[in-house]
C-alpha cells in the first residue's frame, strides 16, 4: 500500500522489505529473518516522522535501508520523487550529500584517532564541497552551530561527555549540507538532563534550515514533541501510522495502546488514574514467521482470521492508518 502526503514529499517508502538470510548449516535451507516486511510511509519536506516500537522491531533497519546503507530486498524508496531503490554506490554519490544520519551511540560512532576538526571536516573534503581554508571556516561555523567552542577542534572524542560527542555527531551530519536526516535514537545513550538539549538543537536546526527528519526513538514523549506524524512498528511491520495528535488522542491498534500506556507519567495523580496495559506472552521470532497477524499471540482481541490472514494497513481517515482486523469491514 502506498501512503503519500498531500504536501510535497521529501521521502516516500512503498512496500519496503528487508530480509536477511541466516545460515542454518550444511544441506539446510537458510532461515529468513524478516527485519522489515512490507512497510509504507511518506515524510513531507520540512517535517518530522517519529518511528517507535520495541527493541528489535526493525526501526533502525528502516533508517539504514532508506539511506541505502542496507540494500532493500523489495519495494521502492523515492527521494524527492527520484527512485533511488536500485542505485549503486557510484550513482548514490549525489544523494549522499542530501541524506545523512545521526547515529545512536556517540561513543562508538566517532573515530577515536581523529580530532574534532578532522571528524567534521572529513565529509566536506570527501564530497569536494570546499577546499583549503574554506573547510576549516566551515568546521568552525558548524561547531558553534551545535553549541561547542572553537577550542574543542583539536580535542579527541574521549575528552568529551556523551552530550558533547552527540553534538559532534550532529555537526558531522550537517557538514554535507543535507536536506534529510535519519536520527537513529540520538538521545537514548544520554543522561536525561542532556536529552532535552539535543532535542532543542535538532528543532532549532530544523526551523533554521527546513530539514526533514526520520526520528527513531523509544522515548514516546520526545517523539510526540518533535514529530508531525508517528509510525508504530511491531516485528518488522508498521501496525499504525497517523499524525501525531491523532495517534495519541485516538490510538487504535492494541499494541499502540499497550506501548503508550507504558510511558512514564510525571504527575502522580495522572499516573494513578492511568491504566497500564501489560502484554502477555513473548515476542514471536521474526525468523520464518508464521502466517497471520504478527501480534496475535499477545493480543487479547485475537480471533480466527488473525491466525490465517495478515492485516493490511487500512485507511481510517486522511490522518490515520492501522493494520488490524478489528477495523476491517
Amino acid at each position: 500500500m502506498s501512503i503519500s502526503s498531500s504536501r510535497e514529499n521529501c521521502l516516500e517508502v512503498q512496500n519496503l522489505k528487508k530480509y536477511f538470510e541466516l545460515k542454518a548449516g550444511f544441506f539446510k535451507k537458510p532461515n529468513i529473518l524478516k527485519a522489515v516486511d512490507d512497510v509504507s510511509f511518506s515524510i513531507a519536506k520540512g517535517e518530522s516522522m517519529g518511528l517507535v516500537g520495541e527493541s528489535g522491531c526493525g526501526k533502525t533497519t528502516i533508517g539504514r535501508t532508506v539511506l541505502k546503507l542496507y540494500e532493500p530486498t523489495d519495494g521502492k524508496i523515492l527521494y524527492q520523487g527520484d527512485d533511488i531503490t536500485n542505485l549503486d554506490d557510484k550513482q548514490m554519490v549525489p544523494y549522499r550529500k542530501k541524506i545523512q544520519m545521526i547515529f545512536q551511540d556517540p561513543y562508538t560512532s566517532l573515530d577515536p584517532r581523529m580530532n574534532v576538526a578532522h571528524i567534521i571536516g572529513e565529509p566536506i573534503r570527501f564530497m569536494n564541497l570546499m577546499q583549503g581554508k574554506d573547510v576549516m571556516d566551515r568546521v568552525r561555523e558548524l561547531v558553534e552551530l551545535v553549541g561547542l567552542k572553537p577550542d574543542h577542534l583539536n580535542r579527541y572524542p574521549h575528552e568529551f561527555s556523551g552530550g558533547q560527542r552527540q553534538r559532534i555527531g550532529i555537526a558531522r551530519a550537517l557538514a554535507a549540507e543535507p536536506e534529510f536526516i535519519v536520527c537513529d535514537e540520538p538521545i537514548s545513550a544520554l543522561d536525561v538532563s542532556i536529552q532535552a538539549q539535543i532535542i532543542n538543537i535538532l528543532e532549532d536546526l530544523q526551523n533554521r534550515f527546513n530539514f526533514t527528519y526520520l526520528f527513531i526513538s523509544h522515548d514516546l514523549a520526545m517523539v510526540r514533541h518533535i514529530s508531525n506524524q508517528v509510525g508504530v512498528m511491531y516485528l518488522g511491520n508498521l501496525v499504525e501510522y497517523a499524525e501525531v495528535d491523532e495517534l495519541y488522542d485516538n490510538m487504535l491498534h492494541p499494541y499502540t495502546k499497550a506501548l503508550i500506556s507504558a510511558e512514564p507519567v510525571a504527575d502522580p495523580d495522572r499516573a494513578e488514574a492511568s491504566q497500564r496495559i501489560v502484554l502477555q506472552g513473548d515476542v514471536p521470532s521474526p525468523i520464518n514467521p508464521e502466517p497471520g497477524c504478527p501480534f496475535r499471540s499477545r493480543c487479547q482481541y485475537a480471533k480466527g482470521v488473525c491466525a490465517s490472514e495478515k492485516p493490511c494497513l487500512k485507511k481510517i481517515n486522511d490522518k490515520h492508518y492501522v493494520a488490524c482486523h478489528l477495523y476491517e469491514t
